[in-house]
């Protein structure tokens, strides 16, 4: 709708490309950012379409029937190559994430599952919602996903920490870091999806505007 524009950032997108399956028929360029360079690298490969990456197409396919436009999957998986154009590092924890200003500034902001992840406290996460806001222009809009209540998620057999997060929380966060809240939804995590893999209790989908 009207979260659309020229450029989007994705902060923290890790190796996947579900998040910016919808997002890339709204914009021109996709910037794509992660610490790791080793997710840098898998982005990468799947952008050029190199052989040996992970099979998105499943997903491609279930955005597209969900999507309901009867567009071929491909063409979505096309589009979204052909618009992620860069691939940076980024430190949220940094006043400048990138080390220079980008230019232009982005139009709107993605993060999914990233800054709670991060974060020591909800300080910190505070604080980095306004230095990955400093990313967008005046007006421009932010999309968060994230978890809520989770202190810990495994990953192989290591233990990593989380910020357990509240509504409230996220609210006080994006005041703080210079948004205006437009939508704030959430969802409890339903026993099926209780793996074991973490202690969430739930996601929020936040929408706000710098």
């Amino acid at each position: 709708g009207e979260i659309r524009g020229h450029t989007l950032i994705d902060v923290g997108s890790g190796p996947t490309i579900y998040q910016l399956l919808s997002a890339c028929d709204h914009f021109e360029e996709i910037v794509a950012t992660d610490y790791l360079a080793v997710n840098r690298e898998e982005l990468g490969r799947w952008a050029r379409g190199d052989p040996g990456t992970f099979d998105w197409s499943p997903f491609i396919r279930h955005v597209c029937k969900i999507e309901g436009r009867g567009e071929p999957w491909q063409e979505k998986e096309r589009r979204l190559r052909g618009r992620l154009r860069r691939i940076l590092p980024i430190d949220v924890h940094r006043p400048d994430p990138l080390g220079s200003p980008l230019r232009p500034p982005a139009d709107a902001l993605l993060s999914a599952f990233c800054l709670e992840a991060v974060s020591p406290d909800r300080a910190a996460f505070t604080r980095a919602l306004a230095h990955v806001g400093s990313l967008l222009r005046p007006g421009g809009h932010a999309v968060l996903l994230g978890a809520l209540g989770e202190s810990f998620y495994l990953a192989g057999a290591a233990r990593l920490p989380v910020v357990p997060l509240a509504e409230d929380d996220v609210r006080s966060a994006l005041a703080h870091a210079g948004f205006a809240l437009r939508d704030l939804r959430s969802y409890a995590m339903p026993p099926a999806l209780r793996t074991g893999v973490d202690d969430v209790d739930g996601v929020f989908f936040a929408h706000a505007q710098k």
